[in-house]
């Protein structure tokens, strides 16, 4: 699915929803961390007039999903927890060399940040498959399509920057890099844990 190379367990699921309090305080930081990304891309990229446009809409969606997590959150007399780190955007984010090229660096930025979306789309596939509460189930399908939608504009800017090939193999690294990474995963409830 979506190019990754590993498939999360329906174990995951099963440990998710006996902390729902937990996934939910997890994946309404992660919103807040996407909508952060695609604002620190439009202060660094600002003289890039469409990638200004993509992420400005990503990040009014993503501020849009936190809320609406939140709100989820209330409704359920949960209260949002403390943020925590996510390990493995910190990893991904590694993964790559660095480098003074703002062309390469913004390439580079593009994949992690297609990579955590197209993971998100998949753990949200999961767990709205696995899930018996009906609202949570078709909360995190209509979820799932956006992350998906973002996977996608993040993976065709980043091939709009250097030559396809180029970007294709860097991206394939990282994939496989990412599979390796979440075999040691899946223990916890987080999004990406």
């Amino acid at each position: 699915m979506l190019g990754l190379q590993f498939e999360t367990e329906t174990s995951w699921a099963e440990i998710a929803k006996a902390d729902l309090s937990q996934i939910l305080t997890d994946h309404a930081f992660l919103e807040q961390k996407a909508a952060s990304n695609a604002v620190s891309i439009i202060i660094n990229y600002s003289e890039e007039t469409e990638l200004v446009k993509e992420m400005s809409n990503i990040a009014i969606e993503e501020m849009q999903h936190f809320k609406m997590v939140h709100l989820l959150m209330l409704k359920r007399d949960m209260v949002l927890g403390r943020e925590q780190k996510n390990d493995y955007a910190i990893k991904l984010q590694k993964f790559f060399t660095k480098t003074h090229d703002r062309t390469i660096a913004l390439v580079q930025r593009l994949l992690v940040a297609a990579l955590i979306e197209a993971r998100s789309c998949e753990r949200f596939k999961v767990f709205s498959e696995n899930m018996e509460d009906v609202e949570l189930s078709k909360f995190y399908k209509n979820l799932m399509i956006s992350e998906a939608n973002h996977y996608t504009t993040f993976l065709t800017l980043a091939r709009s920057y250097q030559d396809r090939a180029i970007v294709d193999e860097k991206w394939n690294a990282l994939v496989a890099f990412e599979a390796a990474l979440m075999k040691e995963r899946g223990s916890v409830a987080k999004i990406h844990g």
